[in-house]
């Protein structure tokens, strides 16, 4: 296995930039998910490292060797598409040793390497079938298996579950994880898949428009988005971000004046006045009958009832503050939605209204 470098790799197409500047270093044995929206540039990433796009601008190390000249077969790269791309006239086994065919392995050595990897990924009983009598989930078991069988320095996977659905989805990410840290295998992991990458990765990198926007461990990417578009992207639903203005310790929310604390305060030093403020839909709780719409300790949000969405073990709610929409969710199975829900103004995070920036806490 080996560690990854990437220093200040871009790619254009013309003049339209698709990564710009991307610089990251994956620790030995470290699986990195890269989370964005679609045409942020991930799977450009992924060709670029594999070979099979040519650098713009930038390195490529793997190791202690540059990687940028090689061509894709010799960078001890192993790489999982979206589609399983097997070959359908060879078995299941017949695909999974293709690249230890390739490379001239021994036949008793690829016996024993096939046996080893069908085991981990739990397609041991499957090796003398063909691909079409197998279904979505085992045939991407299939190509987890090919890629790993030849021991690469450096696993690539680009959206590999996409094409399953939510139950196989969960299992086969499971076994994902549960490989990737049995072999100890540097990993890059691209996704649109919010708990993919959440539940997935050892960091999470989130991408935009070909730039990163933050890259940090899962639950800080949650908790401390950031800037406003990493806030307003990452959780199901997204942070609330309400239009707002500060001034002398106070936040004015719609119609509503909150006080600051000390904290919040300090993180909007030099700021202009025009702020957004954000809430998790989680800080909503239904509001107490002696909580004043007015209170300055809390933003006060009237509910929609029709728009209660029952999920079982939570509730989803829309809800209003000023002019602003918010979603909520409240936990438990509700027969019916309360009138009004409050969130303290404590869980409130500052990001400032024209460039998105992080202010407070």
């Amino acid at each position: 296995m080996a560690r990854a470098r990437l220093d200040a790799v871009g790619k254009s197409y013309g003049a339209v930039p698709v990564l710009d500047g991307f610089s990251l270093d994956v620790a030995d044995g470290e699986l990195v998910t890269v989370l964005g929206p679609s045409g942020c540039g991930k799977s450009t990433l992924l060709r670029l490292i594999a070979g099979l796009e040519e650098l713009s601008l930038g390195s490529i190390r793997l190791g202690e060797r540059s990687i940028d000249a090689l061509p894709p077969h010799q960078r001890d790269v192993a790489m999982v598409f979206q589609s399983y791309a097997l070959y359908p006239h060879m078995s299941v086994r017949g695909n999974v040793e293709f690249p230890l065919r390739m490379r001239g392995v021994a036949a008793a050595e690829r016996r024993r390497r096939v046996a080893e990897v069908a085991a981990l990924v739990e397609i041991g009983e499957l090796l003398e079938r063909k691909p079409a009598a197998l279904s979505g989930g085992q045939r991407q078991r299939v190509a987890l298996a090919r890629a790993l069988v030849r021991q690469p320095a450096l696993f690539l996977l680009d959206e590999p579950l996409s094409n399953l659905d939510a139950r196989l989805r969960a299992s086969v990410r499971r076994s994902i994880r549960e490989v990737q840290r049995r072999l100890a295998v540097t990993t890059l992991y691209v996704t649109h898949d919010q708990t993919e990458a959440m539940t997935l990765g050892d960091r999470v990198v989130v991408l935009d428009q070909g730039r990163i926007q933050q890259c940090d461990a899962p639950l800080a990417v949650y908790e401390r988005p950031a800037n406003a578009f990493v806030a307003g992207f990452v959780g199901t639903p997204p942070m609330n971000l309400l239009p707002a203005t500060v001034a002398d310790g106070v936040l004015c929310v719609g119609a509503q004046r909150l006080a600051l604390g000390a904290e919040l305060v300090r993180g909007l030093a030099g700021a202009d006045g025009r702020v957004l403020a954000g809430f998790r839909a989680e800080a909503f709780a239904a509001c107490p009958d002696d909580l004043s719409a007015d209170s300055p300790s809390h933003v006060v949000a009237i509910v929609d009832p029709a728009s209660r969405e029952v999920l079982g073990g939570e509730t989803l709610l829309r809800a209003t503050v000023g002019d602003a929409e918010v979603s909520v969710r409240l936990f438990g199975n509700l027969a019916t939605a309360p009138v009004r829900v409050a969130a303290r103004v404590t869980s409130a995070q500052l990001f400032a209204a024209d460039d998105g920036r992080r202010l407070a806490p």
